[in-house]
């Protein structure tokens, strides 16, 4: 069932996940204090809406490359030119250059989802549908070791050694995530796109390729739903926190510890739940449960808002999407072609993921905006409004995954030699 190069090819690719997850900690924790130091957390959404242009033009990057060079020497591209830039960075605070805090919240917004979404590209392509069943979970563990350990290291050394020298470990976490990302392709061999897709023939971005698709929309529609309800709970739980804790180092120290929780409950809900689920569980049963799940949550935030019911409901989101949300929404992609798995996923997935926490932050600064200028005594969207907000996207969600679910089952059918396909070919 697990040829021997598909076992290397799985374990590499897990260790690139994990070192990139790592350095991750360290940038995410980093940028989000320094921030908030610099701008205060109610300006955060103003960030978030500058990442949607950036995203734009890395996609397009991106795509060139992808088009020139194929699917390894752009992971290898990306990866090292990411660190480079977050490198720079370092360099630009400890020069005091205040925009450097601003800068660092969108680019840690961009460079992850392209980076990461390679990696499930390529998974994507390599495994059958049983073998995903049984590796995605095991797969998404192994990186959250990465981010656990990220997030310990952040907890213990921002105090003493200064949250911007952080940023050094971030950039060279993806030296060696570039590599193992390399070997996990020589391992299974480079999947190859068809005489209609070559050299980006429909397209660098792929934007022909998901428009073209109904299937291929819903699932951005998905994403989008997911990432409001991402955005809203993320801002509450900041909101909370600038509240609670307004030491710089002492708030990077929690944020630090937070999300190495974070990264141990996922790792355990894959490594244990989800390829279980997976295996038994009717995969519509899954995509249904999990928004309820998050409605039920954001009702316990608006009725008690709290640090406690607000970082539970960012944390509950995050650890499910991490894990059984992203390991299930993965089978959606493996009956698909090339340009749709490598392009037009990551549309939906690298920027519609942005695009939806981008957007919705644009609506709540602009919301902002207005109440500053006709209610001056009000200084920010009521909290129960962004926690009423998460519910109701819950709501859509459960209808959009409904018809997905269905659609995608029509799309296995349909293609009875799925779990026999070559995708070196």
């Amino acid at each position: 069932m697990f040829p021997k190069r598909i076992i290397y090819a799985a374990f590499a690719i897990a260790f690139a996940a994990s070192f990139l997850l790592c350095g991750y900690e360290f940038i995410r924790a980093v940028s989000k204090s320094l921030f908030i130091e610099a701008y205060s957390a109610k300006n955060l959404p103003f960030a978030w809406t500058a990442v949607i242009p950036c995203l734009i033009l890395f996609l397009y990057i991106y795509g060139r490359l992808l088009s020139a060079h194929g699917a390894t020497r752009t992971l290898a591209i990306t990866s090292v030119l990411s660190g480079a830039l977050i490198f720079a960075c370092y360099i630009s605070l400890i020069n005091n250059i205040k925009i450097t805090a601003a800068f660092i919240v969108i680019f840690r917004e961009v460079y992850i989802v392209i980076i990461i979404e390679q990696y499930w590209s390529f998974v994507n392509s390599t495994l059958t549908e049983k073998q995903a069943k049984i590796i995605n979970g095991p797969f998404c563990a192994i990186a959250s070791v990465g981010s656990v350990v990220g997030g310990l290291l952040v907890g213990r050394w921002a105090e003493s050694m200064g949250t911007e020298t952080l940023l050094v470990f971030a950039a060279a976490s993806l030296l060696p995530a570039a590599f193992f990302g390399v070997m996990a392709y020589r391992f299974a061999g480079e999947p190859k796109p068809s005489i209609a897709e070559e050299g980006g023939r429909r397209g660098h971005l792929g934007v022909k390729t998901l428009f073209s698709s109904r299937y291929l929309i819903l699932l951005g529609i998905l994403i989008l739903c997911t990432q409001l309800i991402s955005t809203v709970l993320d801002l509450r739980f900041d909101l909370l926190i600038e509240k609670e804790l307004t030491e710089t180092d002492t708030r990077t120290a929690y944020f630090g510890n937070f999300y190495a929780g974070l990264g141990a409950i996922s790792a355990l809900l894959q490594l244990i739940v989800v390829p279980f689920a997976l295996s038994f569980v009717s995969l519509r049963i899954i995509h249904a449960g999990i928004p309820v799940i998050h409605l039920i949550n954001g009702l316990v935030l608006t009725l008690n808002p709290s640090l406690r019911t607000g970082g539970t409901a960012f944390l509950t989101f995050k650890a499910l999407d991490y894990s059984l949300f992203r390991a299930g929404k993965e089978l959606f992609y493996m009956p698909l072609t090339y340009d749709e798995r490598y392009r037009a996923k990551q549309l939906i997935d690298s920027f519609g993921y942005r695009f939806g926490k981008g957007g919705s932050a644009g609506v709540i600064s602009l919301i902002n905006l207005g109440l500053i200028v006709f209610a001056r005594n009000v200084r920010s969207v009521p909290g129960a409004a962004l926690s009423i907000s998460a519910m109701v996207a819950s709501c859509i969600w459960g209808g959009v995954v409904s018809n997905l679910t269905l659609q995608y089952q029509k799309l296995v059918q349909t293609d009875k030699n799925l779990d026999n396909k070559n995708p070196l070919v």
